[in-house]
């Protein structure tokens, strides 16, 4: 089991075993979970609910999407004895990502209203995350958030990705999301509390992300890695599709501005990565998102 962290007792007697804690979630595994966050279980209880609402509206689209009919075209060709193997370049997912300046859905109609409050409590509660990395690592207070946003001069991105995960008829053929690394900074997930599938690759096995009632899945991304010089790795996680169930999965970014400059905390002559614009990264990621991390920051060494 990933570590499950109680973020109340930073407030008390506890409060070093639990930074102790943060501080093995970050180093030993890239992902842990947060209870007891301060997050009200009313307002979760709202966004399952408006995200449910959203995506039963959406199913008939997804029913015409490319993961459906590519998986009936392999599925048919595998009905007339072809030989098929698992699709590489589809993932089994109905999604739509939310950002301050874009279009959201208008239906059900508190949809907005919840998630705009929502957003507005997980981006203090990356703020409060990034501040206990800042002092694990030895840095002074704000230092990510410093350099996530151009010393002040810019505004970090903050993204929200609402996923479902539909019934899949074959999943030996196709996955719910391929392996990856997230590209940006600190991640929190709101994931199903019933519906299973996350999985993180830890010392060479994968390791399922337990779901849990109203807990928040951190994870870090690679300027994490970055900016810690290595000391928090982004780790490989995927989504397995399942015959069964409807995962919910309501995954939110705290990443750099395009424009803010990432490099090691440490002495130049001690960093293990280049100094790079996020936005270079971002155009070298989404071509190679699903591939080894290595070469990404080796081409934005490059740029």
């Amino acid at each position: 089991m990933i570590p499950v962290i109680d973020f109340s007792k930073l407030q008390g007697d506890e409060r070093a075993l639990t930074l102790a804690q943060i501080a093995n979630g970050c180093e030993e595994w890239g992902f842990f979970q947060l209870v007891n966050h301060g997050i009200s279980e009313e307002l979760l209880e709202r966004v399952k609910k408006v995200c449910s609402e959203c995506y039963q509206l959406r199913e008939g689209r997804f029913n015409e999407s490319t993961p459906v009919r590519s998986l009936n075209e392999l599925v048919d060709r595998e009905s007339q004895g072809e030989a098929v193997k698992k699709l590489k370049d589809v993932d089994w997912e109905d999604v739509f990502v939310l950002q301050d300046d874009n279009a959201w859905p208008s239906n059900p109609h508190d949809f907005k209203e919840t998630m705009e409050e929502y957003r507005e409590e997980l981006r203090k509660l990356a703020e409060k995350v990034m501040e206990l990395m800042d002092q694990n690592l030895g840095l002074e207070k704000g230092y990510i958030k410093k350099a996530f946003t151009g010393d002040g001069q810019q505004e970090a991105f903050f993204g929200t990705k609402v996923s479902h995960y539909p019934p899949c008829p074959r999943p030996d053929l196709v996955d719910g999301l391929r392996a990856h690394t997230d590209a940006g900074g600190v991640i929190l997930l709101f994931q199903d509390d019933q519906v299973g599938g996350l999985q993180i690759l830890k010392d060479g096995e994968w390791v399922e992300v337990q779901p849990m009632k109203n807990s928040i899945v951190i994870n870090t991304g690679d300027q994490i890695e970055v900016v810690s010089n290595g000391r928090y790795k982004s780790t490989w996680h995927r989504v397995l599709a399942t015959r069964d169930g409807n995962r919910r999965s309501i995954a939110s970014f705290y990443n750099p501005s395009l424009k803010a400059t990432i490099a090691p905390a440490a002495a130049p002559a001690a960093s293990s990565y280049p100094k790079f614009m996020f936005g270079n990264y971002m155009d070298v990621y989404v071509k190679q998102k699903f591939e080894a991390k290595e070469p990404r920051f080796e081409a934005v060494a490059a740029m």
